[in-house]
């Protein structure tokens, strides 16, 4: 077998399909974001706008939580020491569980090292916990919940996105006293739509299934005190397990679950993903608690990011471009080509100092590609501005179809 060879097929096949990503080594600045440095292969630097991030809220520069960082290092040291069994639980990371369980009404809240971690930990453990369990599964499902299900060695029913109807077939067919749990997103992040919440535990309730729900995409940006969608619905309570990130919004690294005390006790006890995983450092929990703690009161910046969304939606349509709408802050434009979506986003960085990745297969079905915006109340007109009239110029010049998508 000639490895090298393999690889550089297995390579060369994404280049051939222009799906090859480039990582683009990106300098922030505390302080100046949406503002960073690019650091070119050639040595050289070029200033840039950053419109693709996920620190919607721009909390990873917000004073609170890099003064409770700091506080947090300069009390205990970098790391955690090991894993949350040995000597990785400190008081940082039990009062950032307190502020999850708080934010999402739960009796606890179990912290992992990543959103991802913490779907596909939890969802491959449920079926131990309740053997015979069946999962049924929303077909666009974030790849970390379908790994989770695919390898937990129960029963998986995929339902087609966000259709309750063919739920309910899948449930009809199955035995009623099999152990049953429902898994789905509150925000889809590659469209920006929104998960039937009240249909789906209204079904939950009628065929005895379990609730389990990604907010990844909402948590920190919707409801009251930034609980996420299920929040804004008044739902939250229906929900057996709630699963966010605090890698988004709240603007620093790791994930968790939130729900009862003793489900959250059993998949502590049976997850190896959590038993064997050191864990976060104690002052990325601190950063943590400090920001749900912070956004929990600041309604203000929920609504900054909420019509910063808005506008640019509204620009792009304005100029025809195929924009998908669902009413939330997800602005992703539509190219429909890898070659095409990879060359957008090159001239982008290169001509107009803006950054945004392109979104290929298979984190979107092929024919799908795209740009995804993720505006916050960091960019300025300024920069609404630079990035309107930049997708203006391009659009015109790679001769792409201005016909505007329907939600």
């Amino acid at each position: 077998m000639d490895y090298n060879l393999k690889l550089d097929e297995a390579i060369g096949h994404l280049h051939e399909e222009g799906r090859y990503r480039t990582f683009i080594e990106i300098e922030r600045h505390k302080g100046h974001f949406p503002h960073a440095t690019w650091k070119k292969p050639d040595g050289s630097e070029q200033p840039v706008t950053v419109w693709c991030g996920n620190d919607y809220l721009g909390m990873g520069q917000h004073a609170s939580v890099l003064g409770a960082m700091h506080e947090a290092i300069d009390a205990t040291g970098a790391g955690s020491g090991g894993t949350r069994n040995i000597s990785g639980t400190t008081v940082y990371h039990k009062r950032l569980e307190a502020e999850l369980a708080d934010l999402h009404q739960k009796e606890d809240a179990l912290v992992f090292t990543s959103a991802y971690i913490a779907n596909d930990a939890s969802l491959s453990t449920l079926p131990k916990l309740f053997p015979g369990l069946i999962i049924y599964s929303d077909a666009l499902n974030h790849a970390s919940m379908i790994e989770g299900v695919r390898r937990n060695g129960g029963n998986k029913r995929i339902f087609r996105h966000n259709d309750v109807a063919h739920l309910r077939e899948l449930l009809e067919a199955d035995d009623s006293d099999a152990p049953k749990l429902i898994a789905f997103e509150s925000i889809y992040s590659m469209d920006g739509d929104i998960g039937p919440i009240e249909a789906i535990c209204d079904l939950a309730d009628e065929f005895g299934a379990l609730t389990y729900i990604d907010e990844v995409h909402a948590v920190g940006m919707y409801g009251p005190r930034g609980a996420g969608i299920a929040e804004r619905e008044g739902l939250m309570d229906r929900l057996d397990i709630i699963n966010g990130t605090l890698a988004k919004a709240f603007g620093v690294m790791g994930g968790y679950i939130a729900a009862s005390a003793k489900m959250c006790d059993a998949i502590r006890s049976y997850a190896p993903g959590f038993i064997f995983s050191t864990s976060i450092p104690p002052a990325v929990a601190a950063a943590g608690a400090a920001s749900v703690a912070h956004l929990k009161a600041d309604h203000d910046l929920r609504e900054q990011h909420q019509m910063q969304a808005r506008i640019l939606k509204t620009r792009l349509k304005g100029l025809g471009l195929p924009i998908i709408d669902h009413g939330t802050h997800i602005v992703p434009v539509i190219v429909g080509n890898p070659v095409h979506t990879k060359k957008l986003s090159d001239m982008l960085l290169d001509q107009f100092g803006i950054y945004v990745q392109p979104i290929n297969f298979p984190t979107v079905p092929r024919g799908t590609e795209r740009l995804r915006f993720t505006p916050s109340p960091v960019h300025g007109p300024e920069e609404m501005d630079a990035l309107v009239e930049a997708m203006d110029a391009l659009w015109s010049h790679c001769e792409l179809n201005r016909a505007e998508l329907s939600a």
